[in-house]
Order: C-alpha cells, then sequence, then structure tokens
C-alpha cells in the first residue's frame, strides 16, 4: 500500500509538462543538427564561411529564441526565477557579437540537455498529486434491488449502498452498514496497523480493505469526500512561499547586475571575452532559487509519510519560533472517547428513553460526546428525520413539526431559559436533554489524558516551548485534573469558542502561538492562531479548512515531531543560503581566473542547485526525520 508521499516515484505526467519536454527536445535537436551541418560543411567548404555561418545561426536561433523570450519576460516581470535565462542569453548573445558561433550554439544547449535532465528527474515530486488521485477507486459495486452492479464511482450518491470486498480500495466516504474488516489506513493516516471497522463505523476514500466483506453506506459523493480534499490541500500547498527568506529574492535582484559588471571588469582588465561569457555561464544562480523550495518539497514529503498535512509557510515562519502552545481538551489532550458514568432523570421514563432522545440530534455531529451517546443506543433505530442545527461549542437542536430537541452544556441550556441544576457538574462532563419544553434529564461523561500527553507536554519544553495552556468549555473541576495529570502550565475553562478567540489574540500580542485542537469547537481559535495544528483532521471539513497544519491521525507525539521538523526545516534554509552563494562566488572566481571554461561552466554552474539538493535532502533522513518520542 502507497503512502501519499511514496506516490512522487509515478510516471504521471501532465500535458502541460509533455509539452514542455517535447519542445526541449525539438529545440535540442535542431540545434544539435544546425551544429553537426555546419561543422561538416566547415570541413568540406572551408572557404564558404558564409553558409557556414548562417547555418550556425539558425541552430543559435532554435535553441536561443525560447531561452530569449523567456529572459525578456523575466527582466519585464522582475521574476528572478529566469535569472539563468537571463544571464545565458546575455552570454549567447556575445559570443555571436564575437564570432565565437560553437559557443552560442553550445552553451545553450547544454544548458538545456543538463536543465531537461534535472526536471525530468524531480518530475515525479510535481507528479505526485496526479499518482495520488489513483489511489481512489474509479469503479464501485453498488447493491441495487438486491444485485450487484459496477457503477462509476462518480455518480454515486448520499445513500447509496456499496459493497467492498477484500482487496477493495474504497472510492467514497461512508459508514459500514454490514459486516466487519481491518481497513488499511496507512495512506491517509500514517499509521501502519490496519483499523478494525464494524457497524456504524466511518470509512474513508483512498483507504483499502483488507480481509472482511463489508456493506458501505454512502454519506459523501465522490467530488466531497475527505481525500479529495486532501488532494485539494496537496494542490494548494504545491504554492507554499517563506516570506522570511524573500533576503534571497532580494540579493537574486542586484545578482544579475553584479555579475554582469564582474563580467565586463574582468574582461577589460584581461582582453579575453571569453573569460567574462565563462562568469555569466557559471554564476548561473540554479542554487539560489531552490533554496526554499527544495526544503518544502522534501519537508512536505517528510511530513505526508506520518499524515501530517502542511498547508501554508506559517509552517516554517511561526512553528519553527512556538513558544506559547495552547491545547483543546476534548479529544486532543484526551482520548476524546468519553464514556458515561452517571445520569440522572428529570422528565426522562428511563434512562433509555433519555438516550434516545439524545441521540435523535447526536447522530449529525463529530464531537466526542455526540459520538459517545449515539454508541449508547446499543444498535438500537436512531431517529434521524430531524432538521438539526449545531451550535458551535455549546450543544445541538433538532426540529421535527413540533417537536423540538435541545442537547448541550450546562451553560447553554440555562442560556436557552431552563432551569437545569448544576450540582452534577463535579461528577463530570454533563450534556442535558431537553425536549418540547421538559428537561429530561443529563448524562454525566468522563474523559481521560492520552497515554502520551504529559510526555508530550514535557518534549514541547525542551523544543522551546516556553508556556503550555489548556483552554476548554468543560467546568473547573473536570478540566483542573486534566491539567494535573498532564502538565499544562495554565488552564482556562467554561469557554465559548468566541472566548477562546479572544484568549488566542490576545496571547499573540507577545508571543507566538500555535492553537492544537479538533477542528470542532476550535476552529476559529485555529484559523485565527500564527499556526493552527487539527489532530485526527480525516473526515472532518472543518478542520482541514481552518487548520494551517491537518494531523489526519490522532497520534499526539505528531505535535513534538511537526515542531522539530519545522525547526530543521529553517536551520536547512539558512544553510542553503550560505551554500548556494558561496559555490557562486567560488565559480565566478574560477571563471575569472580562466579556470572555468563557458563550456565547463555550463556544467559546473548546476554543482550549486545538487549542493542544495542534497543539503535540503536531509530533511528525509532517517536521523533528520526521528520522532523525538520515540527514540532508545
Amino acid at each position: 500500500m502507497k503512502n501519499i508521499a511514496d506516490i512522487a516515484a509515478g510516471d504521471h505526467i501532465s500535458e502541460k509538462d509533455k509539452l514542455k519536454f517535447q519542445s526541449s527536445i525539438l529545440s535540442l535537436s535542431g540545434a544539435l543538427v544546425c551544429l553537426v551541418a555546419g561543422l561538416i560543411y566547415g570541413r568540406i567548404f572551408p572557404a564558404q564561411d558564409i553558409i557556414r555561418v548562417i547555418i550556425y545561426l539558425a541552430g543559435i536561433s532554435i535553441i536561443g529564441i525560447p531561452m530569449l523570450v523567456t529572459a525578456v519576460r523575466g527582466l519585464i516581470s522582475k521574476n528572478m526565477k529566469y535569472a539563468m535565462e537571463i544571464l545565458v542569453s546575455i552570454a549567447m548573445i556575445i559570443s555571436t557579437l564575437s564570432g565565437e558561433f560553437l559557443l552560442a550554439i553550445l552553451i545553450p544547449v547544454i544548458l538545456t540537455f543538463v536543465h531537461f535532465l534535472e526536471e525530468k528527474s524531480i518530475m515525479g515530486g510535481r507528479d505526485a498529486i496526479e499518482g495520488l488521485k489513483t489511489m481512489q477507486a474509479q469503479n464501485a459495486i453498488a447493491l441495487k434491488d438486491g444485485k450487484e452492479i459496477e457503477v462509476d464511482a462518480k455518480e454515486l450518491k448520499t445513500g447509496d449502498i456499496i459493497i467492498i470486498k477484500p482487496g477493495m480500495s474504497l472510492p467514497v466516504d461512508g459508514e459500514v452498514i454490514f459486516g466487519t474488516s481491518s481497513i488499511d489506513q496507512k495512506s491517509l493516516t500514517g499509521e501502519s496497523i490496519p483499523k478494525i471497522v464494524e457497524v456504524d463505523d466511518p470509512v474513508f476514500a483512498g483507504t483499502i480493505n483488507i480481509d472482511g466483506n463489508i456493506k458501505v453506506r454512502v454519506t459523501k459523493e465522490y467530488a466531497d469526500t475527505s481525500f479529495q480534499k486532501i488532494v485539494k490541500l496537496l494542490e494548494d500547498s504545491e504554492h507554499i512561499q517563506i516570506p522570511d527568506t524573500k533576503i534571497v529574492d532580494k540579493f537574486v535582484f542586484y545578482y544579475i547586475p553584479l555579475t554582469l559588471v564582474t563580467a565586463l571588469l574582468v574582461w577589460l582588465f584581461t582582453q579575453n571575452i571569453t573569460r567574462a561569457i565563462a562568469i555569466l555561464v557559471a554564476s548561473c544562480p540554479c542554487g539560489h532559487l531552490l533554496i526554499n523550495s527544495a526544503p518544502m518539497i522534501a519537508v512536505l514529503a517528510a511530513a505526508t509519510k506520518k499524515g501530517i498535512l502542511i498547508k501554508n509557510s506559517s509552517f516554517v515562519e511561526h512553528l519553527s519560533e512556538t513558544d506559547y502552545l495552547i491545547f483543546d481538551k476534548t479529544g486532543t489532550i484526551t482520548n476524546g472517547i468519553l464514556e458515561a458514568c452517571s445520569f440522572h432523570l428529570d422528565n426522562a421514563c428511563d434512562f433509555n428513553e433519555l438516550v434516545m432522545t439524545a441521540s435523535c440530534v447526536a447522530h449529525a455531529s463529530l464531537h466526542p460526546i455526540s459520538k459517545s451517546i449515539v454508541s449508547l443506543c446499543e444498535k438500537k433505530d436512531i431517529e434521524r428525520d430531524y432538521e438539526i442545527k449545531e451550535h458551535i461549542g455549546k450543544g445541538l437542536e433538532g426540529k421535527k413539526g413540533d417537536d423540538v430537541i435541545y442537547l448541550g452544556s450546562y451553560n447553554w441550556i440555562r442560556s436557552l431559559g431552563f432551569n437545569v441544576s448544576g450540582k452534577y457538574e463535579d461528577e463530570g462532563t454533563c450534556d442535558w436533554v431537553v425536549k418540547n419544553g421538559k428537561i429530561f434529564g443529563c448524562i454525566v461523561f468522563k474523559d481521560t489524558p492520552r497515554d502520551d500527553a504529559a510526555q508530550t507536554v514535557s518534549q514541547l519544553k525542551k523544543l522551546g516551548v516556553s508556556k503550555t495552556c489548556l483552554l476548554t468549555g468543560d467546568h473547573f473541576q473536570s478540566a483542573k485534573k486534566i491539567q494535573d495529570a498532564v502538565g499544562i502550565d495554565e488552564m482556562w475553562c467554561e469557554l465559548l469558542p468566541e472566548q477562546k478567540l479572544e484568549h488566542v489574540e490576545k496571547m499573540m500580542k507577545s508571543h507566538k502561538v500555535t492553537v492544537i485542537g479538533d477542528g470542532i469547537n476550535d476552529a476559529l481559535a485555529l484559523s485565527q492562531a500564527h499556526v493552527g495544528i487539527a489532530m485526527g483532521a480525516m473526515g472532518s471539513d472543518t478542520a482541514i479548512q481552518s487548520a494551517d497544519i491537518a494531523l489526519m491521525n490522532n497520534n499526539l507525539s505528531n505535535i513534538p515531531y511537526v515542531i522539530k521538523l519545522a525547526q530543521k526545516t529553517k536551520d536547512i534554509i539558512y544553510q542553503n543560503i550560505v551554500l548556494a552563494f558561496s559555490i557562486s562566488i567560488v565559480m565566478i572566481f574560477l571563471a575569472g581566473a580562466g579556470i572555468v571554461t563557458p563550456i565547463g561552466g555550463a556544467f559546473l554552474h548546476n554543482i550549486g542547485a545538487f549542493v542544495v539538493l542534497i543539503n535540503s535532502g536531509r530533511i528525509m533522513s532517517g536521523n533528520e526525520t526521528e520522532n523525538p518520542l520515540v527514540r532508545n
């Protein structure tokens, strides 16, 4: 089973890239034909220089005009990613005017050939997304009128029933309605251990059914699956920019005039035009243009292997400098598997009526309390025809005809005008049930901190996080127990989402703030913080949309891992700056001294790019990406 990042070795090539390669091959072939024809003609007819020059000029035009057009475009737009084309075009023009026709052809031919190979070698990385799309099955076995029919997965509608046999990839998101199986979710979460699913469990597109036959009810159509949202997220991440390294762009902007002046001075002092040309060719800043992009490609690949999706440059900008880290409680620092420890009845006849009434609205929510309530129904049929509205951070409201159900926290139910008692709050997290104006009672839940929570908090402090904070909507006693058990510095409780946001905004004035949550009750805080990290984002549209980084699994140890990854990426970027510019200076010196020829420069100018790529590749190595919580 391939991981998202492992698709990088695929053979999928976009039409744009095909045209680019075809154009490169044609121009190379045409120039080489002219070069060989000119040499042969000059050997056979040495006295007819004009014809030979015309043949050479044809070759220069074939290979040089596209490069010259690109160079002019770069000058007009002041886009320094075309610095190589600008310098080579100038070298080509000087060579032509000075009568060095062979040099004028060979320089762009060698550069085009070398960069053709370079583009071909990294095409896998650019093409990873196309390969990723193939992981989502295009066909499905639908169950219609008791018959199994193969259909196009894109034609499936919400509510359709599909059959997933062993070895099949899931085409859409859904919930299991029959059978038990093991699902390989490594492609999305990075977890190597398959997940056991049974009736009512969610399953996701792009995962693999390992052993059992299961029937799945479609909950999201093909284009709306979590898998497709991840693909879109990765497409957006291709355009990640790192504002902290704008110094590189500024330097490259002055680099061309500096190189031209250096070449001119060498020409004036040595009276050797070949050395000036060599400087222009050898100084092509290929390594400079990879300073940012190469580390980001490496870090995206390393992160996706662990089910970590990075959406923007805040990963490097702010996460590496985070000194104030905020945790949500339920489902983030705790397991999020709330167990009913007690209940209290008012107008409900018994516990069964209380739970069945609550489940009428709870089934529509992803909140851990809602999931726990549904699990209490013991496979009994739940009424699913209520029109439900979720009040984030407060509770759920369901309407069906004249029936109205409220399910929510003590504070919210009181704010609606119902006289509920607060004496049960010390027992745990309470959710109250109200139907048609009558208080049915409450269910009390208890949650436990994750096994690795305390160790994670300790590791974060070693990585430079000076203060940790717990923000929760729960009451004081429940939140205090979690804070003490995990070792978090600060705790603020009984907060609504907007109050969490206010606290984040306040802390951002004096700290680099990272917020970690599940994206359900804390979407506002996640989106506002310097960095928002959503835990267990698979299947949660809100989490993927609101956070800067989405963890597709619930592995809390990925938090210090991703911070360490950000710190390492930043170090690599600054190392690349030093390496790239140092190599360029050395190459200019060697070319000016006559040690490096123009032809040699056409090959050797790539040293900077290879050094930057090798250095950036250290991010992918085992020592650089080792999870800090699992060291021996």
